[in-house]
């Protein structure tokens, strides 16, 4: 036991019930409540996964405030593409400095969820399509942070894929599917790193609010797992506050200035709420608080060294897609730049997760200071880095400066507005006017490389017609000159993707059901996400999963496959047989050719990161434990690996296997057989045995409730004029001057999806959740007696 853990016992031993009712609710919206009396201290809580963003004056949680500058380092969709976890944690030791210097107890983050579906409006925040890379790359992360002192917090927990009504949709999975894909990578964070925090998801899981989900905050989490840190809600995410308690559920935040305090109290006389329950809560509130005391890591920063280790990190996120030759480019001749991007750089996401940068590295300034009189540089915008929109005038300019050229450098992406926390994409196309930019490029000069700024994968019908596509991803503050280290050849590309680019969002069996329905989201792919389901479905990628060229050339050789206690050592020799240094990553996947349950082709299951001079080689061993061949047996509730043959994989990429090995376990278990969707869609026959119940029926928008949102009473005349009253109060709450249309986007999606019962949690007290029950009756019974005489 932590002496702080025994510490707060004692503390909670001497308190009041109305004083731990109070502890287990925010102070306000970042920080929690002290006991002044025994030398607690109120802690501060604060975004982001990938930068410290302290709001100093106005608070809000969605990113419309401006907040104290910091690191922007790349974000996680940058991060996961190095596929290094030592560069990762690097990463996190330095947001823990920052932290620390800004009084930050706890950095809420790293985002780990499943990219289910390329479109997932909130994808840059996250590492991968895979658990096992999330996993390991969110260790990393947590590691580095709590180097310092410094709280990290594993979000959001848990099967939250999509941004499409986040705060009520039910999530709608099998077991084995909830266990193998989506809580896998909590998983290995939590044994890996002893994060000190976790947070909760807004979303249901199987018809249960996360924050009331006894089985995925108590049974799974801390029984299973071992998690012996604090749990806290996401912002506004509590939907019953003594029923979270009772689940495991430790902190409200924000605050919600004791809107369920006598909820609370109520539950905790009437014997719902046991005291041992809420004086569990009250300890890991205490214990947290301690915990940030120590004198342990460092709150002096450099900002000059963080800024070149944001460069480092993105340069090795930065992925090479394509090149017939034309990278490393030459610093010689007339170099076009085209694209308002290389002077106006989308350089992170929007949300919750906005980051006031201390400098930013434009593209255009980095290339013309690296190339020097070495060689010409101009430039023509192309398009509005704002709306992604062009014109006939800003194409001629385009088609003329690619003309004069010796190569040509276009810089394409998604716009803020198109990607961002509360609003999922539309589709996965760049805007029209990029497309019409880099064809107008093509077409004047074939010597053209294209550099994409996005923060998840794109459509790419056109991939065919640049000479070289470089994957830059949001590559943080440095991002503009990790670019163009890696384009001049001073920084070999270091990424793979960490996720597959299909060729068409129609291919993915996800798309049958993502963002479709506002009540519900059913997973009928099954295990069938990103490359588990191009592999299998013999459905090809544009880009697959581990995809990234170099500059120069890697032979994998003598694979060797060795049992040990408890697993397997996988070896291989590296050896860099091309001209220039640069870096490989060995992946390492298994197959189980015979399984009595349905199995993805292969899944990785381990990986290592290796730089080699030229000429030189290096033997690279992964571990694989018996974890690795193992499936999640539903009638057992156990991990188990059957008896028989598997396949060690070790390849370049999910379709580039450079060897194979065959392993017999000779002393397996049974698993209980267990199908899967046939066609890679369950059909209703197929979702019921994957569930093992019955289908739940999609909920309706009336009568209201606590959880109906603000776009359920549109369904009446009486509830659309209430609900444009909310709307205009929670405007009134933010200051609109510094907001762009992504932010205000996001606003107005949030509040379109927001349960009613947050219109008590954040009136700061004028509306108790008494008012609001009687409000939600009134719009009942105004509903139907409309329905009486009109219906």
């Amino acid at each position: 036991m932590r002496d702080t853990y025994a510490r707060a016992e004692k503390i909670v031993s001497t308190l009041s019930t109305d004083d731990k009712i109070r502890l287990v609710s925010g102070r306000d919206a970042w920080t929690t409540e002290p006991v002044d009396e025994h030398g607690v201290p109120s802690i501060m809580l604060t975004d982001g996964p990938h930068g410290v963003r302290k709001q100093v004056v106005a608070t809000d949680h969605i990113g419309i405030n401006n907040a104290a500058p910091a690191t922007c380092f790349p974000t996680a969709v940058t991060l996961g593409s190095t596929w290094d976890p030592e560069l990762i944690e690097e990463v996190g030791a330095a947001l823990g400095r920052e932290s620390r210097a800004n009084d930050v107890a706890v950095l809420l983050g790293p985002g780990l969820n499943i990219k289910r579906h390329p479109a997932g409006g909130r994808n840059f925040e996250y590492f991968s399509e895979d658990p096992f890379l999330s996993g390991k790359m969110a260790a990393a992360m947590v590691r580095g942070i709590q180097s310092q002192g410094v709280g990290a917090c594993l979000k959001h927990y848990a099967a939250n894929n999509q941004e499409f009504f986040r705060m009520s949709i039910d999530t709608v999975v099998d077991d084995r599917t909830l266990r193998e894909l989506y809580l896998t990578g909590f998983e290995i964070a939590v044994k890996e790193s002893q994060p000190w925090t976790v947070m909760c998801s807004y979303n249901k899981v199987n018809g249960e609010h996360a924050d009331i989900s006894r089985t995925l905050l108590t049974d799974i989490l801390r029984d299973e797992w071992g998690f012996d840190g604090l749990v806290m809600s996401d912002w506004h995410a509590v939907s019953d506050r003594a029923l979270g308690i009772c689940a495991g559920l430790d902190l409200e935040m924000p605050g919600s200035d004791g809107s369920w305090d006598s909820q609370v109290d109520a539950a905790h006389n009437s014997g719902l709420l046991t005291t041992a329950e809420l004086d569990l809560a009250v300890t890991r509130v205490i214990d947290l608080a301690l915990r940030t005391q120590n004198d342990k890591g460092s709150s002096q920063v450099d900002p000059a060294a963080h800024h070149e280790l944001a460069r480092r990190a993105a340069a090795a996120g930065t992925v090479l897609l394509t090149n017939d030759g034309i990278l490393p480019l030459e610093r010689t001749g007339s170099i076009a730049v085209i694209g308002s991007f290389a002077k106006k750089p989308r350089y992170q996401g929007a949300g919750s997760s906005l980051v006031t940068p201390t400098q930013v590295d434009t593209f255009i300034e980095a290339l013309r200071a690296s190339v020097g009189d070495a060689a010409e540089v101009h430039y023509a915008q192309g398009y509005d880095a704002a709306t992604g929109e062009t014109e006939e005038a800003l194409l001629a300019e385009v088609r003329d400066a690619a003309r004069k050229a010796d190569v040509v450098i276009v810089l394409a992406g998604l716009p803020d507005s198109y990607e961002s926390e509360g609003f999922d994409r539309e589709h996965l196309r760049l805007p029209d006017g990029h497309i019409a930019t880099i064809a107008a490029a093509t077409e004047a000069n074939h010597r053209t490389v294209v550099a994409l700024l996005n923060g998840a994968p794109i459509e790419m019908p056109w991939s065919d017609g640049p000479a070289a596509i470089v994957e830059a991803y949001l590559g943080g503050q440095a991002g503009g000159s990790a670019l163009a280290d890696v384009i001049l050849g001073d920084v070999a590309p270091g990424g793979r993707l960490a996720e597959s680019f299909p060729v068409s969002a129609s291919d993915l069996p996800a798309a049958r059901d993502f963002a479709r329905h506002a009540k519900q989201v059913q997973y009928r792919e099954g295990l069938y996400v990103g490359y588990r389901f191009h592999d299998a479905a013999g459905v090809p990628a544009r880009f697959p999963f581990g995809h990234g060229l170099t500059y120069t050339a890697f032979d994998h050789s003598g694979l060797t496959v060795r049992k040990t206690k408890d697993g397997y050592s996988v070896t291989v020799t590296v050896t860099n047989v091309g001209p220039r240094a640069g870096s490989e990553v060995v992946q390492v996947y298994v197959r189980d050719p015979e399984s009595t349950v349905y199995r993805p082709e292969k899944e990785l299951k381990g990986f290592a990161k290796v730089h080699l001079e030229p000429g030189t080689s290096q033997k690279v061993t992964v571990r694989l434990d018996r974890r690795a061949l193992a499936v999640w047996d539903v009638r057992s509730q156990e991990w188990r690996v059957e008896t028989g043959g598997y396949e060690i994989l070790v390849g370049a990429s999910s379709t580039d296997i450079r060897a194979r090995r065959t392993v017999t376990v000779t002393e397996g278990q049974a698993v209980f057989p267990a199908h899967g969707p046939s066609a890679f869609v369950a059909t209703d026959d197929e979702f019921r045995t994957m569930l093992g119940s019955e289908i739940p029926p999609v909920p309706t928008a009336v009568p209201f409730h606590r959880d109906s949102t603000t776009a359920d009473l549109h369904e009446t005349a009486t509830g659309r004029m209430f609900a444009g009253m909310m709307t205009q109060q929670a405007g009134r709450s933010y200051d609109w001057d510094n907001a762009d249309a992504s932010t205000r986007r996001m606003f107005e999606t949030n509040v379109r999806s927001a349960p009613l019962r947050q219109v008590a949690m954040g009136s700061e007290g004028k509306m108790s959740f008494a008012s609001l029950d009687r409000l939600i009756r009134i719009l009942n019974l105004t509903s139907a007696k409309a329905w009486r005489e009109h219906g």
